[in-house]
């Protein structure tokens, strides 16, 4: 199949601290963008991982890597991701977050569009739902081109469990964690195989181990920031993938965070589903098959994402 690539693959990411450099370390290596430019305010970080990345070059593609602090940096980015914020920390859940880089983004957002109205938004930042949501809100733009990377890493590492515990590949691992990117995800167990075989029907399988796998899905940030201060690599990866899946129009399906279709009993909000990723971004999800349980968990997961989504007004 032909690849069609958008006018520009520039990419440019906001914030250069732990998850913005990895990301720019694997588009790099992966060799997705044309030029990578990293804008911090804190001029001197950026341009020092801007100056490690470019001495790379002899080993890669020939990206163009710069960094700065200036905001216009982002004209004519096709991709632009948001990574900046206060980080989670130790004992922090996500929603702690909330005041702090709402307030960010209300100052961030108006200013990105100022320079660069066309791009695709690219959310990182937690809380991720709502922040997508409030990037949306800022932005004026269509949902098409504003959504965050959702539950791809929550469904990574669950797929990665998953197939440890079964001594198989993930890449064979057919298993999506929707929702909220928090601790109100859920794993569609019903529609979960391995190989195309159910999972339910694999020899070893237990239903409470995997409900167990879940948990530790779902703690796996905490546990990782606890032992190393930052979650960095695994993200940089989910975000290269998805932004290959823009500038090459790979129609690559993941679950990213996006707006809610409004005939669904809670609209408004944006949260985890299944969708279809080309140049033009995410216009087309797919149809969600839930059983009734998996949807009563959707249904906790998206009023707990809108409670969120109201306070977060009181910010902006």
């Amino acid at each position: 199949m032909l690849l069609v690539k958008p006018s520009s693959s520039k990419v440019a990411i906001i914030g250069a601290g732990a998850v913005g450099s990895s990301a720019a370390y694997a588009l790099m290596l992966g060799g997705v963008a044309s030029e990578i430019v990293l804008i911090d305010v804190h001029k001197e970080k950026a341009e020092g991982e801007a100056l490690d990345l470019a001495h790379c070059r002899q080993f890669t593609d020939a990206t163009v890597i710069s960094a700065g602090d200036d905001l216009s940096l982002v004209r004519d980015a096709a991709v632009i991701v948001l990574t900046a914020g206060i980080g989670q920390k130790p004992g922090e859940s996500r929603a702690d977050l909330l005041a702090t880089n709402v307030g960010l983004f209300k100052q961030l957002v108006p200013e990105l569009i100022k320079h660069n109205k066309d791009a695709i938004l690219l959310v990182v930042t937690n809380p991720l739902d709502v922040m997508t949501h409030v990037t949306l809100q800022l932005s004026g733009k269509d949902a098409c081109h504003v959504f965050g990377s959702g539950t791809v890493l929550d469904t990574a590492r669950l797929r990665f469990l998953v197939g440890e515990y079964f001594a198989v590949s993930p890449k064979d691992v057919m298993l999506n964690v929707l929702g909220e990117h928090g601790e109100e995800a859920f794993a569609c167990w019903s529609s979960a195989a391995i190989a195309g075989i159910p999972l339910h029907k694999m020899p070893t399988h237990d239903a409470m181990v995997m409900e167990q796998l879940l948990t530790k899905t779902k703690r796996a940030a905490e546990e990782i920031i606890r032992k190393k201060g930052a979650t960095c690599y695994a993200i940089g990866l989910v975000i290269t993938k998805i932004i290959r899946a823009i500038i090459h129009n790979q129609a690559r399906i993941f679950n990213v965070s996006t707006l809610l279709p409004e005939n669904l009993e809670v609209s408004n909000i944006c949260i985890s589903l299944p969708t279809i990723i080309r140049k033009n971004g995410i216009c087309e999800r797919l149809p969600l098959v839930l059983n009734h349980h998996e949807q009563a968990l959707f249904m906790q997961s998206a009023r707990k994402i809108a409670q969120e989504i109201e306070r977060a007004q009181t910010f902006l």
